[in-house]
């Protein structure tokens, strides 16, 4: 029985009635909301907002973004809008580049932060666009790209998300689903899919596009209820540069997996890398349930590599 390998559609963009939000109309968007900043930039143009500073406590990470694009809609999110729409009027000023603090030590007294902490955000009104242009490219082709904020801040980007999703049922229909509506790339492998690209076989490893193997960004879960599938495909993604692997099962499979998996060679330390069970949810009992269990346990292990 052959499966057949075929990229998932986009997932429709996010609409929210926040101006800051993501905006009605753009394509569609990662769900990482810096990424989102950047490509908005490459393609409409607008400043850059990029959080350069931290003291105190903050609810997004040093070099977070935001894109105020020249028609005033807002791409990304630095707090709950207020900050946003400061930011927003001083990038639509005219001037050059410049580092702007808010909260503790401000001169903009009506923008208070949680915990007195205070935060420095360069407002580039233009940034160079060769360097975004250049940024998206490495980005397009799955390396990581850096982009000069200032003299001494460069903003660090790793490739998008991927997610690879090799099984059938509900199960892999309802994770695919999920992943598309929160922005993430996914490819999926059925059965009973579609003809394709490539095509996969009962005890075969995939036979993938060089564009479709894992990189060192790529998740992939392995969801079948005949488990004779996955005797071949957690082989075959173990010894790739996945950063995640899961599969699903209960006890009794999970036991007999790890003792296949010895008997073929694998040690400690490459079965450190395989989710099983997979997911945070112990025993979820219903495909969406899995299905949100198994996308948190990759973004979060995703959101590592970030730092």
């Amino acid at each position: 029985m052959a499966a057949a390998w075929r990229p998932c559609p986009p997932s429709l963009p996010c609409s929210c009635a926040a101006s800051w939000a993501r905006s009605r109309g753009m394509n569609a968007l990662p769900f990482d909301d810096d990424l989102a900043a950047l490509l908005a930039i490459a393609e409409h143009g607008g400043a850059l907002c990029t959080v350069v500073g931290i003291d105190g406590s903050w609810s997004r990470r040093l070099g977070a973004q935001l894109a105020v694009l020249p028609d005033g809609r807002m791409v990304g999110s630095l707090a709950d809008g207020c900050l946003e729409r400061a930011l927003a009027d001083q990038a639509q000023a005219a001037g050059e580049a410049r580092v702007l603090r808010y909260g503790a030590g401000s001169p903009f007294m009506d923008i208070r932060l949680p915990c007195g902490s205070g935060v420095e955000v360069m407002v580039d009104p233009a940034p160079d666009a060769a360097l975004v242009q250049a940024a998206v490219e490495a980005l397009a082709r799955r390396e990581v790209a850096e982009l000069p904020i200032s003299a001494d801040f460069t903003r660090r980007y790793l490739p998008r998300l991927r997610l690879l999703v090799l099984g059938s049922g509900p199960e892999a229909g309802a994770l695919v689903d999920m992943a598309q509506r929160q922005g993430v790339e996914v490819l999926l492998a059925s059965p009973h899919g579609e003809s394709g690209e490539a095509s996969l076989s009962l005890g075969q490893d995939p036979n993938l596009p060089a564009h479709w193997q894992p990189d060192p960004w790529t998740a992939a879960a392995i969801l079948f209820h005949d488990h004779e599938w996955e005797r071949s495909l957690i082989p075959w993604a173990l010894g790739t540069a996945a950063f995640y692997v899961g599969a699903q099962g209960g006890a009794r499979t999970r036991a007999n997996r790890l003792e296949h998996l010895a008997a073929l060679g694998f040690g400690k330390e490459a079965l450190a890398k395989l989710r099983s069970p997979i997911g945070l949810i112990p025993a979820a009992r219903t495909p969406s349930v899995l299905a949100l269990s198994v996308l948190a346990e990759v973004v979060g292990a995703y959101e590592k590599l970030v730092g």
